[in-house]
């Protein structure tokens, strides 16, 4: 048996009641217990089938370099990584990418209007 730690954000009161039933909610959203493989893949088949917009991290320990394993269901903004073995989590930065695509959308229109500017040089 494993200690295991669940995490939910805007998950149905249907799966926070399933959860409930398993481990214990020590604050909105965060249960925690200790319980067997086959129980704690009873309760993540139980989150990905009642998730619906919400998303949920389950985190366990297990004998690992880390001490612990974890997974997730749902949109979130941290995204888990596999680097050498070891699971880690890659923040995915909305601003970053929203001003990438800006910059992506300018080099296309200065280059329109270079090749504009520039048509009756290439004729």
């Amino acid at each position: 048996m494993a200690m295991v730690v669940v995490v939910t954000e805007s998950v149905p009161p249907r799966l926070r009641g399933r959860l409930a039933i398993w481990l214990l909610q020590v604050r909105a959203g965060v249960y925690v217990g200790e319980v067997s493989r086959r129980v704690r893949e009873m309760i993540w088949q139980q989150c990905t089938e009642l998730c619906d917009e919400g998303n949920i991290v389950m985190a366990w320990a297990t004998n690992t370099e880390s001490g612990f394993d974890f997974q997730t269901v749902g949109k979130n903004r941290r995204i888990p990584v596999d680097m050498d073995g070891l699971r880690l989590v890659s923040f995915f930065q909305r601003r970053v990418k929203m001003l990438f695509n800006n910059v992506v959308k300018i080099s296309e229109v200065i280059g329109r209007f270079w090749r504009a500017a520039f048509s009756f040089v290439i004729q």
